[in-house]
């Protein structure tokens, strides 16, 4: 299913309009979907996935889908990983636009913060 996802290139195609054009790739990609994961979350992770799905190979689907993890993580919930995961991850989302993302501050600069009335 996904080798006709291949022969496409995403990234200079709207998502919406890539969805339109890959119905059966898209509701595959919807099924990676989990069940507390809100629209919010969910939109940019679901870009994150169909812009990047055509480096992965099907059996290593479970290496992107821990990807957009690590990346929806990262800008929702403010985790941290390795420099160099972190980098790879931001590449790969490059373009992606998320609304309203949260903005996290490090322990060091909260003290530096308050250090400094």
């Amino acid at each position: 299913m996904l080798s006709f996802l291949r022969r496409s290139k995403m990234a200079n195609m709207d998502v919406e309009e890539f969805i339109q054009q890959n119905r059966a790739v898209a509701d595959e990609v919807e099924t990676y979907r989990g069940y507390w994961e809100s629209e919010k979350h969910w939109q940019p992770r679901r870009e994150f996935i169909l812009r990047n799905i055509n480096d992965f190979e099907e059996p290593h689907m479970d290496q992107l889908l821990a990807l957009s993890m690590v990346w929806a993580n990262n800008v929702f919930m403010g985790c941290r990983y390795s420099t160099e995961l972190l980098e790879k991850v931001r590449e790969m989302a490059e373009g992606i636009e998320v609304e309203d993302a949260p903005v996290f501050k490090t322990r060091d600069e909260i003290m530096k913060k308050q250090q400094g009335r």
